[in-house]
């Protein structure tokens, strides 16, 4: 499906429409800080693009401007993983996901703030900025894709490319009031993205308008040799002619934890699906009590593993004295390496100690197993299944927000469709007074396009609104 461009097709024309749209984005990075890094003068010159520009490659993104969360390489870019350990680092390649983007004819403009290797839930984590909320800059976008949230969000760039390892893209795009795809392992290459938990995480999309993320999607999908976890894998034939309308819709129940904002959203999506002629009924997933204990501890023990290259020997931050090499990585860690990444590398070493692997990393690779076996039972009954993507609307940014213990114990709507590999798309369903609410639609493994549907399906029932500040006549 190709892409609207939205007035976006001409924004990288001539110097006088970079000009203003440099004017533009500086105004919202004033208050948001969404970019580490912002250069849109780079798409200007053809010869960069060509190794990944061919005839036969379908230009359905032609024109469109899009920024790239800073733990996925672009040659030329830097490559910092919002950490001070990469703080210098310049890619010298592109991740392929990227590349096949550039090949349909968008062009990156720059690298989007993140919470530390990805790890967090409100990019406050970063160690080079602090990314604020376009909708109230005072609460945070979002983590750990928060920079690429808030990016589409303002309207600086129409999709951004993000990573999804418990829920680091569909909770900022809830936050953000913008869309949010997390798609099926495998079916878009990891190559080119920082490994933090590689049975987890993958790269996704955050776009303003659903047909965009789909065609983004579309472009990003498939093979490649460089992965060797990523494969090609269409949906089912049934999906493609299904009108979304007719589809059935698991909602989940139970003791959700959801504030006043985020319950009524909830309730009015249910509601809004019956009336446009979903079935709904109510499920339960009794292994979501667990998806947070397994989560991290799956997480931690591939970050444990992951993150041990970063030694200050071969590349990145480096001490600038020590008396032996056991001290060199020790204190080219200690300031390389921020207090949440810090928790997560030691909690990773201690699960996957000898004598401790049973007791803790393998029960919890079990209870993935069962989390996995649930949604399966579920996806029985229902074509999708509706649930909250965090509990509550964004938060305070410090102490005024949740502790860094209550944000863990919020991902368990996120993770558990990572943990069982599966697509999740986050949509804008309702707002507050001030600050958007997202639910999500999770389906079964590569029925994507059942997602997309669902989505285009309450965009035409329900418009999306967009933060104070917000402009398109900058672009006419």
């Amino acid at each position: 499906m190709p892409a609207s461009h939205g007035g976006w097709k001409d924004v990288l024309s001539s110097r006088e429409s970079i000009r203003a749209y440099r004017t533009y984005v500086d105004g919202w990075e004033e208050r948001i800080r969404a970019f580490l890094e912002f250069d849109p003068e780079r798409t200007e010159n053809p010869e960069r693009l060509a190794d990944f520009r061919t005839p036969e490659a379908p230009r359905i993104l032609e024109g469109m401007p899009f920024a790239v969360k800073d733990n996925i390489a672009v040659k030329g870019f830097h490559l910092t993983c919002g950490s001070k350990m990469l703080e210098n680092l310049v890619s010298p390649y592109t991740a392929t996901a990227v590349e096949r983007l550039i090949g349909a004819g968008a062009g990156v403009v720059g690298k989007t703030n993140l919470d530390e290797f990805g790890m967090g839930s409100s990019t406050d984590n970063s160690a080079l900025a602090v990314t604020s909320n376009p909708w109230d800059p005072s609460r945070v976008a979002g983590g750990s894709s928060g920079g690429s949230a808030a990016a589409v969000a303002a309207g600086l760039v129409p999709f951004a490319l993000g990573s999804d390892t418990g829920g680091s893209i569909r909770q900022p795009a809830s936050f953000c009031g913008v869309y949010g795809l997390k798609p099926t392992y495998g079916t878009v290459s990891r190559y080119g993205l920082v490994a933090y938990a590689s049975s987890l995480e993958v790269i996704g999309a955050l776009a303003a308008d659903v047909d965009i993320l789909q065609s983004v999607f579309e472009v990003m999908k498939g093979l490649d040799g460089l992965d060797q976890t990523s494969l090609d894998h269409e949906p089912s034939p049934d999906a493609r002619g299904k009108d979304p309308a007719s589809m059935s819709v698991g909602v989940l129940t139970g003791d959700l934890g959801l504030d006043e904002v985020t319950a009524d959203a909830f309730a009015a999506c249910r509601k809004r699906l019956s009336e446009l002629g979903c079935r709904t009924f109510d499920i339960e997933l009794p292994t979501l009590d667990y998806v947070v204990p397994a989560y991290y501890t799956i997480a931690t023990a591939e970050a444990s593993s992951n993150l041990a290259r970063f030694n200050g020997i071969r590349y990145g931050h480096r001490t600038e004295w020590a008396e032996n090499p056991d001290e060199l990585v020790r204190k080219s860690r200690d300031e390389g390496f921020g207090d949440e990444v810090k928790l997560r590398i030691l909690l990773g070493t201690y699960v996957l100690r000898a004598g401790f692997q049973d007791q803790y990393y393998v029960r919890a690779q079990k209870i993935r197993t069962a989390i996995r076996n649930d949604f399966d039972r579920v996806f029985t009954a229902a074509d999708m299944i509706l649930m909250p993507t965090f509990p509550t609307v964004a938060f305070k940014h410090g102490d005024d927000g949740l502790s860094p213990f209550q944000q863990k114990l919020a991902d368990k709507f996120t993770a558990s469709a990572n943990l069982a590999g599966i697509p999740a798309l986050t949509f804008p369903c309702g707002t507050g007074d001030t600050l958007p609410a997202g639910m999500q639609l999770v389906a079964p493994a590569f029925e994507e396009e059942r997602l997309f549907s669902a989505a285009r399906l309450i965009r035409g029932a329900d418009p999306i609104r967009r933060p104070a500040g917000y402009a398109e006549d900058w672009r006419s």
